[in-house]
């Protein structure tokens, strides 16, 4: 699948539910990023490289269908956080949204291992709202500047 819900052979993926988009079909998860937000494409891309990638569908949500997104989930919202559909249609963000992804990664299954066990459980969303304060100067910073 590709990142506007689209099969290998172009065809467009099945809606379920309130007709919007794929809801927990089993086929596989589906990761909702900024596209627009180099720091997060950069990490997006990282993951689109690892082995397991391709078991996961991946949307960029400043240029995909506000269809594609869910009746649950706006593209405000999927801007101001990370936000990943699992195979039954539970949606989760924040923290939870990257440890979803590392357990479909068999590269970083350790890593979901980890973040599931105290402290590291109590203290990834508490870092993440953290970071998000950071994310525009981080950004900034991962944005080579044009020479003036």
């Amino acid at each position: 699948m590709d990142t506007q819900g689209r099969d290998k052979a172009g065809q467009p993926v099945p809606a379920r539910g309130d007709g919007s988009m794929p809801d927990g079909d089993g086929s596989c998860a589906t990761v909702y990023f900024d596209g627009a937000c180099p720091l997060c494409s950069r990490e997006i891309a990282t993951y689109r490289r690892m082995d397991g990638a391709d078991r996961l569908r991946w949307v960029d949500i400043t240029t995909a269908p506000a269809q594609e997104l869910g009746g649950d989930l706006t593209r405000e919202q999927a801007l101001a956080r990370f936000h990943v559909r699992d195979e039954q249609g539970r949606l989760v963000s924040g923290a939870a949204g990257f440890v979803t992804i590392w357990r479909r990664l068999p590269g970083l299954r350790w890593l979901a291992w980890l973040a599931a066990r105290p402290p590291l459980r109590w203290l990834l969303e508490p870092a993440y709202r953290v970071f998000l304060r950071f994310r525009p100067w981080l950004t900034r910073s991962v944005v080579p500047r044009s020479p003036n």
